[in-house]
């Protein structure tokens, strides 16, 4: 055999290779877009809007409005009763007129966000079904 004739069967090996593949892609659609929801504390309740939105994933920014540094603390309501595995997500400190941020990816149900000092009524989130995907959506990170 000559060089050209290796060459030539290593080349259409080579190319054969890379033609197909035998696992399947599944073109899965993307979550949903992130939302922000805002929240303020103060010396009497914790202040959230929205309050009711579609599950997916949120980013939570936080102004502490007090005289006091406190953190804020995000977590699965567990008087509903499901018996799943909840989240709790905290903040660091929050200084005096400060603000802070968290994500989290919520899940159908009902969550509570309280001031991790005490002393402030705590604020109520109900999330809902699923948002809309963000497959079609263009100049999404």
């Amino acid at each position: 055999m000559n060089q050209r004739t290796v060459l030539g069967a290593f080349a259409a090996a080579l190319l054969l290779a890379g033609c197909g593949s035998q696992s399947d892609y599944k073109n899965r659609p993307r979550p949903p877009s992130p939302i922000t929801i805002t929240a303020s504390v103060n010396d009497r309740r914790i202040e959230v809007s929205p309050r009711r939105f579609g599950a997916g994933p949120i980013t939570l920014v936080v102004t502490n409005q007090t005289s006091r540094s406190t953190d804020l603390v995000l977590e699965t309501d567990t008087s509903d009763g499901s018996g799943q595995a909840g989240i709790r997500q905290k903040t660091g400190p929050i200084n005096p007129q400060g603000t802070a941020s968290l994500k989290a990816n919520l899940r159908q149900g009902r969550y509570t966000v309280r001031a991790g000092g005490g002393g402030v009524h705590p604020a109520s989130l109900v999330v809902g079904h699923q948002r809309d995907s963000a497959q079609n959506q263009l100049l999404q990170p």
